[in-house]
C-alpha cells in the first residue's frame, strides 16, 4: 500500500527512526528544504537512499527551487536564479526574449535537480496579484496580466521538463488575492465569483500539466466555511471541472509551518484527501506529526495512482544542455553583466 503523503525529513541524513518509518508506511514521495541540502553529493546520497526505501526509481522526491526568496538550493553549490517577476519586466521589453529567458531559466534549475535525483520542482507560481494583497507572493509571480503568466509559466515548464523535472503548478485556483500570509494565517478572500474567474486564466491555460498544489486561501463566493484546500466545492466545481485540471492534486504544507488550517495533524490529512485532494503535503520533518499523519490516511486511491503515473510518464530522455553557455545566453537575456 502507498500512503498518499509526501514527507519532510529532519536533517541532512536519514535517521534511523526516519528509515522506519518511511519503510513501514511507503509514502509516495518526499520533499526537500534547504536544512536537507549542504552539497550536491550529500542531497545526490540522500536522494538514492530515500528511493531505496521506496524501491521505486521514480518516486516523486519534491523541492521548492523558484527562483528569488524561494529558493532551497543556494550558492555557492547551486546557482541563485532570479525571482519569476524579472522575467515579467524583461516580456514588457522584448516577449520572445522573456519567453527564451524563462525556458532556459527552467531548463537550468531542472539540469541542476536532476543532477542530483531530485525529479519535482514546486514551481511555477501562476498566482495573479493585486494590488492590496500580501506580498507573500509579490515578484514570485511573473506579472499581472493572466496572458504574460500563462506564457512564462509554459515556458518555465517546458525547460523544466525538457531537463527531466516535472513541474508543480501553484497556488491552484489562486493565491493573488491573499490579504494574509498563510503561513501565519487563513487568508479570506471575498471577490466575487466573475473576479476570481480572472484569476483561473494561467491555471485553465497550463491545465494539461501533471501536477498542482491547493492554495490554503477560502474563497467566500465558493465555500465560506472552508479553505479550498478542505473544500470539497472548490476541488471539484472550480479546479476539475472550471479549471480543468485532471492531473494529481496536492495539498499544500498542513505541517505546524502553516497556520492557515485549523484542527490537528489528522484532521488537516483527513479533511484535504475528504475534500478530493490526491495527495497530502507535510514538510517540516516532525516525526511525531507525520505518524499522526499516517495513521489518519488511507491508501492512495486508483486514480491517485494513474494519475501519478501518467505524470511520471512525461519525462523521457532529458535533453542535452551546454550548461555554460545556457548560462551566458540567460544573463544577456536579462541584461545582466
Amino acid at each position: 500500500m502507498t500512503l498518499p503523503a509526501i514527507f519532510g525529513l529532519a536533517g541532512l541524513e536519514l535517521t534511523g527512526d526516519e528509515r522506519a518509518f518511511f519503510a513501514e508506511t511507503k509514502p509516495l514521495g518526499f520533499i526537500l528544504f534547504a536544512r536537507n541540502c549542504a552539497r550536491p553529493d550529500q542531497v545526490g546520497a540522500l536522494c538514492r537512499a530515500l528511493r531505496a526505501l521506496t524501491r521505486q526509481h521514480d518516486t516523486p522526491i519534491l523541492i521548492d527551487q523558484e527562483g528569488g526568496r524561494v529558493a532551497r538550493l543556494k550558492p555557492p553549490h547551486w546557482r541563485h536564479p532570479p525571482p519569476a517577476r524579472v522575467f515579467g519586466d524583461l516580456w514588457d521589453r522584448d516577449p520572445p526574449a522573456a519567453e527564451r529567458a524563462a525556458r532556459l531559466n527552467g531548463q537550468l534549475i531542472g539540469a541542476e535537480l536532476i543532477a542530483s535525483g531530485i525529479n519535482v520542482d514546486c514551481a511555477p507560481v501562476l498566482d495573479v496579484p493585486v494590488a492590496g494583497s500580501h506580498d507573500i507572493i509579490g515578484d514570485r509571480a511573473y506579472h499581472t496580466d493572466t496572458t504574460v503568466i500563462a506564457a512564462l509559466g509554459r515556458a518555465f515548464t517546458d525547460g523544466l521538463i525538457a531537463a527531466g523535472v516535472l513541474p508543480v503548478v501553484k497556488h491552484i485556483p489562486g493565491h493573488g488575492r491573499a490579504g494574509a500570509d498563510s503561513h501565519k494565517e487563513l487568508p479570506v478572500v471575498t471577490a466575487s465569483l466573475d473576479e476570481l474567474e480572472q484569476d483561473f486564466a494561467p491555471f485553465i491555460a497550463l491545465r494539461d500539466l501533471p501536477l498542482a498544489m491547493t492554495a490554503h486561501v477560502l474563497f467566500s463566493a465558493v465555500d465560506p466555511d472552508h479553505s479550498a484546500t478542505t473544500s470539497a466545492t472548490v476541488v471539484e466545481d472550480v479546479i476539475r471541472q472550471k479549471i480543468g485540471f485532471h492531473g494529481l492534486l496536492m495539498s499544500d504544507d498542513i505541517s505546524s509551518n502553516m497556520k492557515a488550517l485549523p484542527g490537528g495533524f489528522a484532521d488537516r490529512a483527513r479533511d484535504s484527501i475528504a475534500a478530493g485532494c490526491d495527495v497530502v503535503l507535510h514538510c517540516d520533518g516532525d516525526l511525531n506529526a507525520m505518524q499522526q499523519v499516517s495513521a489518519a490516511l488511507p491508501a492512495l486511491s486508483d486514480h491517485a495512482a494513474v494519475r501519478w503515473a501518467q505524470a511520471s510518464f512525461l519525462i523521457a530522455e532529458p535533453e542535452a544542455v551546454n550548461i555554460p553557455a545556457a548560462t551566458k545566453e540567460l544573463v544577456s537575456l536579462l541584461g545582466r553583466s
